[in-house]
């Protein structure tokens, strides 16, 4: 079974998320918007198949990456999100909720063995 299919997203905590997006944007170039830049790319060779990668700051006071005490969560694009993770309850892994589902994709989370919270992200094609 296919697990990790690429990097769905970097997420990672800051002082002032406005003034960091801004930084990026001028110095780096990167098109951010609201919640970040969106990097677009092509799963296949034929660059028929788009994808994205999501590089995200969030405010230093954030919970959403809890219970995790580390500044940045790492988001992994997945196939078969379901079966992923009965998979990864039965090798013991600890999930920490129930899968979403939104118009873009499934999410669910878990921690690795440093206890670090990982999203896991099933795109929608």
């Amino acid at each position: 079974m296919k697990k990790v299919t690429g990097i769905g997203g970097i997420f990672f905590k800051c002082k002032d998320t406005k003034a960091m997006k801004d930084w990026y944007q001028k110095h780096l170039g990167l098109d951010t918007n609201d919640y970040g830049a969106t990097f677009k790319w092509y799963e296949d060779a034929e660059g028929k198949k788009e994808a994205s990668t999501q590089w995200s700051p969030f405010s230093e006071t954030t919970k959403y990456f809890e219970p995790s005490e580390k500044d940045f969560m790492i988001n992994y694009r997945v196939e078969n999100l379901e079966a992923l993770v009965e998979e990864l309850q039965k090798e013991g892994v600890t999930v920490l909720d129930k899968i979403e589902a939104y118009d873009y994709g499934k999410f669910v989370h878990i921690l690795d063995a440093e206890g670090n919270k990982i999203q896991l992200w099933e795109p929608v094609d």
